[in-house]
């Protein structure tokens, strides 16, 4: 479901706070954990990587995330009264149109999520990586053929998408309910309705033979913060989406079965309406270096309703029929 906007003018500030400097008096639930609980939205305009012009740029002026989120709200409403225009075929028929994105309007503060390394962008892939996805681009290019439906992403098929970790902005559907139980916590994630449930009572993983598409999470606290390790994630060479969907896993799904990805989550509450969230992915089989990244996680503004929607996937979903439909259409035109 789309929302509004992603935070008032005067989160600005708060959102360029450390979060160590910011996490102060944190309310406890009745058996006295750090309290997160809420339901949060994580959309912001802010791109993943920094883009390349703005060099060693790590942070925005006030002035030019004032003029960043003004230039997102000019356009989304140049966008919704534009006249509709007939699609060409073969070109984007079919996609979604900017109605039904919700990326948000503000950016973080941040020229990119990533703050580590320092350049804001992702790290040099291994020599190895690079050969596994030249590999897997040649044997499952995204004008197919599909033979079945095994040949299209996870996220194609409805099964897994962006619940992470890392859980990072995707296009819509960026909304959280976190959850807490003595013993665990849970994150209710809008997008396909995924869950991630994190053990918190210290017990170790499961054995690397036990993969899972979000992997396995432990969690414990340090201070009032929550540090959840995430190992045995699946990936599998055939299913480039292994890992959800998710922008930055998913590069890292080509090709390896053994157990190289662990990934740190820090949930910190810095105020009544926010929890500042930070990730670090380590993959030394494919990735020169680990790298981190952070941005906040609010409630809803007070003209939103805070709840979280099914997103039925598959209903009304033609998409898998159509892909294999017209794949047959194409072997039988080849066969004339």
């Amino acid at each position: 479901m789309t929302r509004t906007r992603f935070a008032t003018a005067a989160l600005a500030a708060l959102l360029l706070v450390p979060a160590a400097v910011a996490a102060q008096d944190a309310p406890r639930t009745p058996w006295g954990d750090p309290d997160l609980q809420g339901t949060y939205t994580n959309k912001t305009i802010t791109p993943l990587e920094r883009p390349e012009a703005l060099g060693d740029k790590a942070f925005l002026t006030e002035e030019e995330v004032a003029a960043q989120e003004q230039a997102r709200v000019d356009r989304n409403q140049e966008l919704l009264v534009a006249p509709p225009r007939r699609t060409v075929a073969g070109g984007n028929v079919g996609g979604y149109n900017n109605f039904w994105l919700d990326g948000g309007t503000r950016p973080t503060g941040r020229t990119s999520l990533i703050s580590d390394p320092p350049n804001g962008r992702l790290p040099v892939r291994t020599a190895d990586a690079a050969d596994r996805k030249m590999a897997h681009d040649a044997a499952f290019p995204v004008e197919g053929p599909f033979d079945s439906w095994e040949d299209l992403e996870l996220n194609d098929r409805c099964l897994v998408w962006s619940a992470g970790p890392p859980m990072l902005p995707s296009a819509y559907n960026n909304n959280f309910m976190i959850m807490q139980t003595p013993g665990y916590v849970a994150i209710y994630v809008e997008m396909i309705h995924d869950f991630r449930i994190i053990p918190i009572d210290g017990r170790a993983h499961v054995p690397t033979s036990i993969r899972q598409w979000h992997g396995d999470a432990r969690g414990r606290w340090e201070g009032d913060t929550l540090v959840v390790e995430t190992t045995n994630l699946r990936r599998t060479e055939a299913n480039a989406g292994a890992v959800g969907g998710d922008p930055v896993l998913l590069r890292m799904a080509n090709g390896r079965d053994d157990d190289t990805i662990t990934v740190t989550e820090r949930f910190t509450r810095t105020g009544p309406g926010t929890v500042h969230y930070e990730f670090t992915v380590d993959d030394p089989t494919h990735w020169e270096q680990s790298f981190s990244g952070e941005f906040p996680f609010t409630t809803f503004p007070a003209d939103e309703l805070p709840y979280l929607f099914e997103y039925a996937c598959h209903e009304g979903n033609y998409s898998m029929t159509n892909i294999l439909g017209g794949e047959r259409a194409r072997e039988l035109a080849n066969e004339q």
